[in-house]
């Protein structure tokens, strides 16, 4: 017999099953977290004040890093809160809006990929009609359909996983709402929305992605018909950098959502969450700084003014 008790909230169980080892990695979590959220701003700030850098690339680059702000604080802020009150708790609308967040950042992230992959395309294939065809305008259009998208993409999921009434069982197996332990809680057989929410994620997310790729197929062909050695590089570096995020997001990200639903394993979908949701994102002011010249005399010259102002 089911128990017909309707769930109000739901209990999240953290990085782990053992108190000492979720407020461990919760701590280990803050200081990444703290110094991923800075890494961005200091990225944001840079490329405000240094007038170099307004350009389209840079933009995509500016946004990138404020959606990686939301994206991260999804999550992380209701972890290290029930950490430090000692609680579990999160309430049934809490939990509604989390997941819907999340998936909204998600597919914009993706989807905002891709318009970054084109922004580097046009820059390496037609540098000639760049300025013209990367206006501001499509720039600013290029961002909002992303977001707009984004929040398309989670719609679905999250009516797909709370469609169902939840009852009895309410511990998610997990340090966050997520589809795969969210919707295990279902009274009724779940497998038919797990497989949709599967083949959903594949259509959608492997066409931005494959959109990503014919991009980059156009930049490989354009550089390796460069004469110059040092053309070569330049090209190449242009694109290093984004194209290392992508292969950080999508490489962990998948491993969680594009594969068949019976293989869900708890431990599994908690460490790769940890990688997608919280250590990449914080990675990529890393990448971007550590591998771009441009951004590392920006963050000299901004550095050196606050010294001056001081």
């Amino acid at each position: 017999m089911v128990n017909q008790s309707i769930i109000v909230q739901f209990i999240l169980k953290g990085f782990s099953d053992i108190p000492i080892v979720n407020a461990v990695c919760t701590g280990i979590f803050l200081i990444i977290y703290t110094f991923g959220i800075l890494g961005h701003i200091s990225i944001i700030t840079v490329i405000i004040k240094d007038g170099h850098l307004h350009t389209p690339m840079y933009f995509f680059l500016k946004n990138l890093s404020f959606l990686d702000v939301c994206y991260i604080s999804v999550i992380m802020p209701k972890v290290i809160v029930n950490t430090i009150l000692g609680s579990e708790e999160i309430s049934f609308l809490e939990c509604v809006v989390q997941l819907y967040l999340f998936f909204t950042l998600a597919g914009t992230e993706c989807s905002l990929f891709t318009a970054m992959a084109y922004d580097h395309c046009m820059a390496i294939y037609q540098p000639l009609l760049y300025g013209i065809t990367m206006s501001g305008k499509l720039c600013w259009e290029l961002v909002s359909t992303a977001w707009i998208c984004g929040a398309f993409y989670s719609i679905s999921h999250a009516i797909n996983t709370f469609s169902f009434p939840f009852c009895g069982l309410n511990v998610i197996d997990h340090f966050f709402c997520d589809i795969p332990p969210a919707m295990r809680l279902s009274c009724f057989d779940y497998h038919a929305n797990e497989e949709w929410s599967f083949i959903y994620s594949s259509c959608i997310i492997l066409g931005v992605f494959i959109l990503t790729i014919i991009s980059y197929v156009c930049i490989i062909s354009t550089i390796t018909k460069i004469q110059h050695v040092q053309g070569h590089w330049k090209a190449f570096f242009t694109c290093s950098c984004h194209l290392t995020t992508i292969l950080l997001f999508y490489g962990t990200g998948s491993s969680m959502y594009l594969r068949p639903t019976p293989d869900y394993s708890p431990i599994q979908g908690r460490l790769a969450a940890v990688f997608y949701s919280i250590i990449t994102l914080t990675l990529n002011p890393v990448v971007y700084c550590l591998r771009n010249k441009e951004m590392k005399v920006a963050f000299k010259k901004v550095f050196h003014q606050v010294q001056r102002k001081k």
